[in-house]
């Protein structure tokens, strides 16, 4: 009896890792779906572990990196007639998609959330969200718990302190996500520049949102263009 749990118990552990490590770990456009959680001016106002106009500058650029590989995207507000509509630059990007508009606070217990994942039929859920403590922890834990590979966005999201946004990142941690950030997001998914079809529309993206990156890369293609 005591042998079964164990190989129960190893299998699971050896799945878990599996997860975390190898070429099947990595991001790739039929892989995944992305959901942006509450990017909204009630939510902006109350941000205070990261610089705003960085972080919204991040979850716009992230927005538009899986709108160029096609990766599933979705908006979802809270109390919206409250807190306000989604920010314009994000809404921008896909503008005719309407946010599931909530009152859970936990993204996850809405039922229209869940289906919309289901349908996508994709395991590994990247997520984003205002505030980190709150509408990205609640979800992130849960969705691990049901089985899904969560992947947590830091810097396009933050909480109302560093400490806040912090100890909600290790949290998620300690509960299984994997933290990213904005740019590499895109970069798993583009993964080889010998792609063609997705490389000059990723790199107009970093021109537009890399800050310096960006900059640099222009510099390059301006010396390349000019030999």
């Amino acid at each position: 009896m005591n042998t079964n749990i164990n190989r129960t118990a190893d299998a699971t552990l050896n799945h878990s890792r599996a997860a975390k490590v190898g070429l099947e770990a990595l991001l790739t456009p039929g892989n995944c779906a992305l959901i942006l959680i509450d990017h909204q001016p009630f939510q902006v106002a109350g941000l205070r572990s990261h610089d705003t106009q960085t972080m919204i500058n991040n979850v716009v650029g992230l927005a538009k990196s899986a709108k160029v590989f096609g990766v599933p995207t979705l908006f979802t507000t809270v109390l919206e007639r409250q807190g306000g509509y989604l920010l314009k630059p994000l809404q921008d990007v896909f503008p005719d998609q309407k946010p599931i508009d909530r009152t859970f606070i936990n993204t996850w217990e809405d039922p229209r959330i869940v289906d919309w994942v289901r349908k996508t039929g994709r395991k590994k859920i990247v997520m984003a969200a205002l505030w980190t403590e709150i509408c990205l922890a609640m979800p992130a834990i849960q969705a691990l718990g049901e089985g899904y590979e969560v992947y947590i966005v830091t810097d396009a999201s933050g909480g109302v302190s560093v400490e806040a946004h912090e100890m909600a990142i290790q949290r998620m941690v300690q509960a299984g996500a994997v933290p990213i950030t904005w740019m590499v997001f895109g970069s798993e998914l583009q993964r080889d520049w010998a792609r063609t079809d997705t490389a000059p529309a990723l790199a107009q993206m970093l021109v537009e949102h890399a800050g310096v990156v960006g900059t640099t890369f222009v510099w390059e293609q301006q010396l390349l263009n000019s030999r």
